[in-house]
């Protein structure tokens, strides 16, 4: 018997005439189950892969999750230290208020989410939101004259854009 590339085989007759018979079906059949087979492993093997993927993820998210808190321990200590003193001396109550806040706003730096309270600047609305316009002769149309509430963060990622009153031409 010859083979022949289609995987069929050819038969000799005794008058030299070749007759073909069926595909040798043992050979695709075999080659049928191991395609399947790898087929079966590559479609586990990416389960595998998104089941750990998942894994990954969430213990990055708890881990700066963590990260983020214990920045913002400090922080509460203070503010339940000036508690603990605020019935002795208020000037000093403040003070602590202000140092803890100053503090805060030194985590969310480390964070990368700068402050921005900054008046005489041009208006940009990637950093302000405009609360009011006022009219200031004195002052260049489209400046900061005044911060209503801050803003952090920097152009492409920002927790909030800075409230701030705008100055316009006269007239």
């Amino acid at each position: 018997m010859e083979r022949s590339a289609d995987h069929s085989t050819t038969e000799s007759t005794t008058d030299g005439d070749q007759t073909e018979t069926a595909p040798d079906r043992t050979d695709t059949g075999a080659e049928l189950a191991q395609l399947e087979d790898r087929w079966r492993r590559a479609l586990a093997d990416l389960d595998n892969l998104r089941k750990r993927f998942a894994k990954d993820l969430d213990r990055a998210r708890a881990a700066e999750v963590a990260k983020v808190s214990a920045a913002w321990l400090p922080v509460l200590d203070n503010l339940e230290l000036a508690l603990a003193h605020a019935g002795s001396d208020p000037q000093a109550v403040v003070e602590g208020v202000k140092a803890t806040r100053d503090q805060a706003v030194q985590v969310l730096a480390q964070l990368g989410f700068e402050r921005h309270d900054e008046v005489g600047v041009p208006f940009s609305p990637e950093l302000h939101e405009v609360v009011s316009v006022v009219s200031q002769p004195d002052v260049p149309s489209g400046t900061v004259i005044e911060v209503l509430r801050p803003g952090y963060g920097e152009d492409g990622r920002q927790l909030r854009p800075a409230s701030v009153v705008v100055s316009r031409p006269e007239g």
